[in-house]
């Protein structure tokens, strides 16, 4: 079939203005970031992600250029917030706080609207290893006379912690697997909830992140670490291991984005996340915060979630059993 002059010249009009627009779409993609971006907080204000957020906040601003906008979509332990992640346009302009081992647990248990695989890691920045606290008004002086109190009475202690299917939630599992008793676990929709019911005596005890019990020292008693070593905030405080009970549990925070990202915006977040995880200014505010200081760049945040990912796989087939 021959074309007329007039076709012809439609097809190479065409043909040029979608070159363009790739082009410009190329174009647009290296200028990233051009406008503002949000980041997504999905616990509560106050809380450990809050706080980390605000404080990256004016140095990520300086270091891209634009504005940061820190949003919140709490609920579900943090699914929902991963959830709206995961379905957003994959453009560098909406970036959520990750939380280990939330978003691998949290599939492994139920229908949460995202996978682990979803969601690209950008960079890990700090660890909030976990600790056994209770009041200093309570009467279990250290961690045998509450597991003790804990045997004598399976289900009658709570122990508080932040969402379901948390590190919190499978540190009170795998506690009370281990010590062969029971407990009533608590969930709040994010540490700061927890603390303060915890404060207010509304639950008996709290899986602590390692932060938050360092602000709150002079209320509570640390029964128990749960790490490898002791904790530098609680020298004199045993770890559950010390304590015959083989168990290590912390949270993990980084940064998050949608599936199919383009490399190049993966690679700018990352450059700008571990300037301010490297900055010794920070670091030191974090240690004395109750940190421990990460820099995970984006493959090895990615390892290090395959590997917790494989970790907490055998660990849930325990609790099925």
């Amino acid at each position: 079939m021959r074309l007329s002059k007039w076709s012809v010249l439609m097809i190479l009009f065409v043909s040029a203005a979608l070159a363009a627009g790739m082009a410009t779409g190329v174009a647009a993609e290296d200028k990233y970031p051009s406008k503002s971006i949000t980041y997504l907080v999905t616990f509560d204000p106050g809380g450990q992600s809050d706080r980390e957020a605000r404080r990256q906040q004016p140095l990520l601003e300086k270091n891209l250029g634009q504005k940061v906008v820190v949003d919140y979509k709490v609920g579900g332990g943090g699914a929902l917030g991963w959830s709206e992640l995961v379905r957003s346009q994959p453009n560098g302009y909406l970036m959520a706080g990750i939380n280990i081992p939330h978003i691998i647990l949290q599939p492994l248990q139920q229908q949460t609207g995202y996978t682990t695989e979803q969601i690209v890691p950008v960079a890990i920045f700090q660890r909030t290893p976990l600790a056994l606290a209770v009041l200093k008004t309570a009467p279990y002086k250290d961690i045998k006379e509450f597991l003790a109190a804990a045997k004598a009475k399976p289900g009658d202690i709570s122990i508080g912690g932040s969402g379901t299917f948390s590190g919190h939630h499978v540190a009170t599992l795998r506690l009370q697997k281990l010590a062969g008793t029971k407990f009533n676990y608590v969930p709040f929709t994010g540490a700061a909830p927890q603390v303060t019911a915890f404060l207010g005596g509304h639950v008996n005890a709290i899986f602590g992140n390692s932060d938050d019990l360092v602000k709150h020292a002079d209320s509570i008693r640390v029964l128990a670490v749960a790490d490898n070593n002791r904790f530098f905030g609680f020298k004199e405080t045993p770890t559950l291991i010390e304590s015959g009970i083989d168990m290590v549990e912390s949270i993990d925070r980084g940064i998050g984005l949608p599936p199919k990202t383009p490399e190049n915006v993966v690679a700018r977040l990352e450059a700008a996340f571990l300037q301010i995880a490297k900055d010794p200014t920070i670091q030191e505010q974090m240690k004395k915060e109750g940190f421990v200081p990460l820099a995970m760049n984006h493959k090895e945040s990615k390892a290090h979630i395959e590997k917790m990912t494989a970790i907490y796989k055998e660990i849930v087939k325990e609790f099925k059993k």
